[in-house]
């Protein structure tokens, strides 16, 4: 299984992995080239779903087929992201220095980061101490960054990681806040194997953060856009659909108070940070989604049906840019005016609705 595409003006190969190797964890694998039957049509976002259920797996983005967070939970993620503010290189608070935004995952959420570093660009109304840095990178998918001290891929990744901040004037300890976007390549489980397997590696890329990243309060998952044009077994219909219940079932068992994604220290050990949805960003292709209206354009993609192409990137990177000025537990540092303490503008006054990206 391969992929090929363009890069600096070459064609290069991007991705090179064995046929049925990765779905081989959560068992019961197709059979090399054997294609699943797959009913677009049958396909309900999440917000749309709610009450309703997918394979027995109810929908919502939260609990109860809900699309906003608990009361409890928002209450501390808002107590959270209240606390946050410029820190010097040693993590100390310093008017001068950075609040630190981190994006992790694959090279779906590396190009999703290059549209939202376009929309960041010259913008007067994000907070001017807030600087934001790219931490995704090609091919590394949740399974390949699951632990940093693999001595692999692993550690490589998160080497680069380190190497990134280093170069944009940062340190580990001024890093705040963390998005997400996870997948694994070529799924072949039926659900809810394979879910239930970037579950369990988002849990342990969720868990690494703490140590690395000792101020690191709020992280926020997205999950695989709309792959129903996808050309390749890298990540398809149905799996880019389901790839936002292993979010939500991460979610939570947060909101379960589970120990091994306590973020209270009143509750014992750190294990992760408060963990929220980011944007939602899957849709049935054209069809628009009833909680709000989006949908995802064909235009969106590359070529290839799975990565982005310079519209969707563009698109992507104004609605991570969206998300973080208006949700309730974001905007307060996001934001220039409300960093500076100056009143909401009406247009942003209540939180945008969970939207839409990509892999």
């Amino acid at each position: 299984m391969f992929l090929a595409a363009e890069h600096e003006g070459r064609t290069v190969l991007r991705i090179l992995a064995p046929v049925g190797a990765a779905g081989k964890r959560a068992g019961a694998p197709r059979a090399p080239g054997q294609a699943q039957v797959v009913d677009l049509a049958a396909l309900t976002p999440l917000n749309d779903l709610g009450a309703g259920n997918y394979r027995g797996a109810g929908g919502g983005l939260y609990p109860e087929g809900r699309n906003s967070r608990p009361a409890e939970h928002e209450a501390a993620g808002r107590k959270l992201a209240a606390t946050i503010q410029p820190l010097n290189a040693e993590g100390r608070p310093d008017p001068a220095g950075a609040i630190v935004l981190l994006s992790i995952g694959m090279s779906n959420a590396s190009q999703a980061s290059q549209g939202f570093e376009r929309a960041l660009a010259g913008n007067t109304r994000k907070n001017p101490r807030l600087l934001f840095v790219n931490g995704a990178q090609d091919s590394m998918v949740a399974a390949a960054i699951r632990n940093p001290d693999d001595g692999g891929r692993g550690t490589q990744y998160w080497n680069i990681v380190d190497q990134r901040i280093e170069r944009a004037g940062a340190t580990r300890a001024q890093v705040q806040a963390i998005w997400i976007k996870e997948a694994n390549f070529g799924p072949q489980a039926p659900f809810p194997a394979y879910p239930r397997e970037l579950q369990s590696d988002l849990l342990q890329i969720v868990q690494i953060l703490p140590h690395r990243f000792p101020n690191a309060k709020l992280a926020y998952l997205s999950s695989r856009s709309y792959a129903g044009a996808a050309t390749s077994p890298i990540n398809p219909e149905p799996y880019a659909y389901e790839s936002a219940f292993a979010v939500k079932w991460l979610i939570e068992e947060q909101i379960k108070h589970d120990p091994a994604l306590n973020y209270d220290p009143s509750r014992g050990a750190v294990r992760s940070p408060w963990l929220s949805w980011g944007p939602y960003f899957w849709a049935n292709g054209q069809r628009k989604r009833a909680a709000d209206g989006f949908n995802w354009e064909r235009a969106y993609h590359a070529p290839d049906g799975t990565h982005l192409s310079a519209a969707g990137q563009a698109k992507v990177g104004q609605l991570l840019f969206d998300f973080f000025m208006t949700d309730p537990t974001t905007r307060g540092w996001f934001g220039r005016r409300q960093a500076e303490g100056l009143p909401l503008s009406e247009n942003v006054r209540e939180p945008l609705r969970a939207v839409g990206g990509r892999w």
